[in-house]
């Protein structure tokens, strides 16, 4: 269930979508890697600087969510431009999905969104098979960091080696 209640539980088939992560129109979803464990974190606003830092932790972390195979893909209501300067700016090299238009629809079918019109800081571990694994909706200024989403991955039990680049 989602909505004002919090966001979608654990066990709940996490819904399918794909949205815009680059200017020349490439789309992005869960369901394009099916089969791996992919961490969804929905933030606010490209450019605050909780988002900045969540964001840029997420980049620094990249090897450890990389040892459970798992996709990051972080998703707000902001525009493909600027998602774009924002992860040139913070260095962030995993996808920023824009739920632009029509505006908030992923993140409200993931419980994520406010009234205010802006995704929520939440948290979302979509197991291999496509459903939540885990959520987990952290105040708009605490970054949650990354404990809970390794928790996740590490419950799931798909510790992998690292491929070598």
């Amino acid at each position: 269930m989602t909505g004002s209640d919090g966001p979608i539980r654990p066990g709940t088939p996490a819904p399918e979508f794909t949205l815009p992560a680059t200017p020349d129109g490439r789309q992005t979803g869960p369901g394009q890697f099916r089969g791996r464990p992919v961490v969804l974190a929905f933030y606010p606003a490209d450019w605050s600087p909780v988002c900045a830092d969540q964001m840029a932790l997420y980049q620094a972390a990249m090897p450890e969510f990389e040892r459970y195979g798992a996709a990051v893909l972080g998703i707000s209501v902001d525009s493909l431009w600027s998602h774009r300067a924002f992860a040139q700016a913070e260095g962030i090299r995993f996808p920023l999905l824009a739920d632009f238009e029509p505006k908030g629809e992923v993140s409200r079918s993931y419980g994520a969104y406010t009234p205010q019109g802006q995704a929520t800081r939440t948290l979302v571990v979509v197991d291999p098979a496509g459903t939540v694994a885990w959520s987990y909706l952290s105040p708009a200024e605490v970054n949650p960091g990354a404990d809970g989403i390794l928790d996740a991955l590490d419950r799931l039990g798909t510790e992998r080696q690292v491929v070598a680049r």
